[in-house]
């Protein structure tokens, strides 16, 4: 999670508590919260997240259990609840959520429609005249004031109590001195409702009744409740929208699996829920069905189409060995897979752990946002006081113009979208990229990464598509009379125990070869520079090492001008070429040289190319050799090229770019390139497929190549971009209605603002803003 509002100092060793908030109704609930919370003895840092009503709370190793309970009761008596979090399983949490914004817009239009009814002929009755329609004669206000008053009294009181809750917590929230939006509904609306039980009072007593029916505010009380009601209804029934993406990857995994009796899989397969399957459990998986759960293919062949969890259209196909994860979808053949990883342990499950906890973070943007709407609540009600007595003293106009003014600042000013603007964009901004395939772990990242201009990025496997093929072998002096199948079947041993894009290439050809297995002892692996061994082949051993030149010369070995020759021949052609010796005793000789090719990705020049046109300079760091690494670039159009680098040396890089200024974006596959992901400002791991194990990174690309790339680009600055929006509407709605609510257009000789407008635009400004919000939702890289 990103950097909270409310940090004393940074504990990264404990993990936070985590609470449900109950009761928050706007930004000012949750800054008090992380104000009055943050600031306990125990407590390190404190975020809360209005959008989805949860708190993190890091505190001081070994004091975890005392401070949840501190907290709890901290927080309720501000007036809020807050219940520890349940670590239950994400789909269970999203359903019950989901159950409980149902429950909650339910009650909400439970109470909106009985508030419209009596709204509705409030209006009509206590306007009507004004605009025109012709009142009975037994309830003209001249006529008969008295029934005139005592209609709008009895139209308003069942909007008061169905909106009783405004006043119940706003002036609970008042006596506590932290007052809140519905603070402020509170004293505007309970001033408008006395001042016009007193003139009914009055009038119905004979004091100029006439006068005292002409100056009630019935109508601006209770219709201002419906619409702030109403309001608030929209604001959540946009908000439950915003789970849209969430709800997409809880809806991959089926409720139910066929599971088979692995003594006897001829017997029919048994239909059972998926929640009670375990692993080693034996499947059986139909065409068109999806898969329940990650496991290894034992019989059968298929194409997987794995879209809605990476993005990638096209089908993949599948045998016996495969390995397969939930949420995919079976094609037209016939599987039976065993269960490796069920329920929680699932890549789909952890893919929506990680959107989860990326949609309750906060970004740095966010700040301004709290800070401001800490203090707002009370510097509202203060203006809306002071401009009343300047009305009052200062002007000569009747007693109703302050306290229009009075009500109408207090209605006009809500914090509730300001409080919304950061988090709402975020929620729905990090379920995209999830659809998209780019796992965003947090808002911190995802702002980050919209202000990123340097993108360092490695070859393999991100311009490359990182499944380098063996293309050949070139034997030299020391092969003591092996051919070309006894050293790559020493090779292959060897490099069986690294997990290099490169030595897959060659345990691949050593398969396709039918080469025999041969055991190995002693492995060394120099990472980014090559691997050492013991291997015996028909029982005998040889010392084998396998890796670049550099690796050689720490060995001892001098490269003769020819194998320079041959060396530079293969990097210019743009393939990688791997050294390999052999040894006996003391002595270690030069054998051959292995030849790769990795093929470059068929978008990556025109990523790139959009990438400068975004303003971002592309650097290529990558381990291979330089005459290499320059032909690749070259042929997709990256100008900076720094080659022969080992892990730290590509750590070094990036700080020294960061040194410079630059906001630095690292992409890599999260192995070798660990250090580098880690330094930079934005660390994105290529996730290989659906691999989210990259955790050095702060953005998993589900996709690999440049891409995914792009995409989490071009995402991040949409979303900020989105943010921006919100805030400058948020803020901007405030600097110029409050003055309007106070009577400016007024004092040149316009009209007063009407409460029940400017509560109107109060509930709309956080509609506008969850609205604008949900555009994200249609988010797609412009071709």
């Amino acid at each position: 999670m990103s950097e909270p509002i409310v940090q004393k100092s940074a504990n990264t060793e404990a993990c936070p508590l985590k609470f449900d908030i109950g009761g928050m109704h706007c930004a000012a609930c949750s800054s008090r919260i992380e104000r009055v919370v943050g600031r306990m003895e125990g407590v390190e840092k404190i975020s809360v997240n209005l959008a989805t009503a949860k708190a993190e709370v890091w505190t001081s190793v070994g004091r975890e259990e005392e401070v949840q309970q501190e907290v709890m009761d901290r927080v309720a008596t501000l007036g809020f609840s807050a219940t520890p979090s349940a670590d239950d399983d994400a789909s269970t949490e999203f359903a019950e959520n989901k159950a409980k914004a149902l429950k909650d817009s339910r009650n909400r239009l439970g109470r909106l429609i009985p508030m419209i009814c009596f709204a509705v002929p409030l209006l009509i009755v206590s306007m009507g005249h004004m605009m025109g329609l012709s009142m009975p004669s037994w309830m003209d206000p001249h006529a008969a004031p008295r029934t005139f008053m005592l209609v709008q009294l009895f139209l308003s009181l069942p909007i008061v109590w169905l909106g009783r809750h405004f006043y119940v917590d706003g002036i609970r929230a008042l006596l506590r001195k932290a007052p809140a939006m519905d603070s402020l509904v509170a004293v505007g609306t309970g001033a408008a409702l006395i001042y016009s039980l007193v003139n009914t009072v009055l009038g119905l007593m004979g004091v100029n009744p006439v006068e005292r029916a002409m100056n009630l505010y019935y109508e601006s009380a209770a219709v201002l409740l419906t619409m702030i009601e109403l309001g608030q209804f929209l604001e959540a029934t946009a908000k439950r929208k915003a789970g849209d993406a969430m709800g997409a990857l809880m809806s991959l995994t089926p409720e139910t699996a066929l599971r088979l009796d692995p003594a006897n899989e001829a017997l029919p397969p048994q239909e059972v829920t998926v929640a009670s399957l375990k692993t080693g459990d034996h499947l059986l998986l139909r065409p068109g069905g999806r898969v329940p759960v990650d496991g290894e293919i034992l019989t059968g062949k298929s194409a997987v189409d794995l879209s809605l969890l990476t993005g990638e259209s096209i089908p993949v196909a599948v045998g016996p060995g495969d390995k397969l994860v939930a949420g995919s979808v079976n094609g037209e053949g016939s599987l039976t897979l065993r269960a490796d990883a069920v329920g929680r342990n699932t890549r789909l499950a952890r893919i929506i752990r990680l959107v989860r906890e990326a949609q309750g973070s906060k970004a740095p943007i966010a700040r301004l946002a709290d800070r401001v709407s800490y203090y707002f609540v009370p510097a509202v009600m203060l203006y809306a006081v002071l401009a009343a007595l300047a009305w009052l003293v200062f002007s000569s106009e009747p007693i109703t113009t302050p306290l229009t003014v009075f009500v109408a600042v207090l209605v006009m000013a809500c914090p509730c979208a300001m409080g919304l603007a950061t988090p709402m964009s975020i929620m729905v901004g990090t379920g995209r990229g999830a659809q998209l395939g780019v796992l965003i772990k947090n808002g911190a990242a995802l702002e980050q990464a919209g202000h990123i201009n340097v993108l360092a990025v490695d070859k393999t496997g991100t311009l490359t598509t990182g499944k380098p093929v063996l293309t050949g072998v070139t034997m030299l002096d020391g092969a003591n009379g092996l051919d070309e199948n006894g050293l790559l079947a020493l090779a292959a041993a060897l490099e069986a125990r690294s997990e290099h894009p490169l030595a897959q290439a060659l345990i691949k050809a050593g398969q396709e070869r039918n080469l025999p297995a041969c055991r190995v002892e002693d492995v060394v692996v120099a990472p980014g520079m090559g691997i050492e061994g013991k291997v015996f082949c028909a029982e005998t051993g040889r010392h084998v090492a396998v890796g670049n030149r550099a690796f050689m010369k720490e060995h001892g070995l001098d490269i003769s001008e020819s194998v320079s020759g041959k060396l530079a021949v293969l990097a210019e052609a743009g393939q990688t070429p791997l050294l390999l010796a052999l040894g006996s005793g003391d002595e270690i000789r030069l054998a051959g040289i292995l030849a790769l090719a990795d093929a470059i990705r068929p978008e990556s020049s025109s990523v790139v190319a959009r990438l400068q046109q975004m303003g971002v300079r592309v650097v290529m760091l990558t381990g291979d050799n330089e005459r290499t690494a320059r032909a690749v670039a070259a042929k997709v159009g990256v100008d900076e090229v720094a080659a022969g680098l080992l892990p730290a040396e590509k750590a070094d890089y990036v700080r020294r770019l960061q040194e410079q200024g630059h906001v630095v974006g690292m992409v890599g596959d999260g192995i070798n390139d660990a250090p580098a992901l880690a330094l930079a400002n934005v660390g994105m791991a290529v996730g290989t497929g659906v691999d989210v194990s990259a955790e050095a990174g702060d953005i998993v690309l589900m996709r690999g190549g440049m891409e995914a790339v792009l995409t989490a680009l071009a995402l991040s600055r949409a979303t900020m971009r989105n943010i921006r929006q919100n805030l400058f509407w948020a803020f901007g709605y405030n600097v110029l209605g409050l003055p309007v609510a106070a009577g400016l257009l007024h004092v040149f000789g316009g009209p007063m603002l009407s409460p029940m407008i400017a509560g109107t635009a109060m509930a709309l400004s956080s509609v506008s803003v969850v609205t604008n919000a949900l555009r994200l939702r249609f988010f797609k890289i412009e071709s």
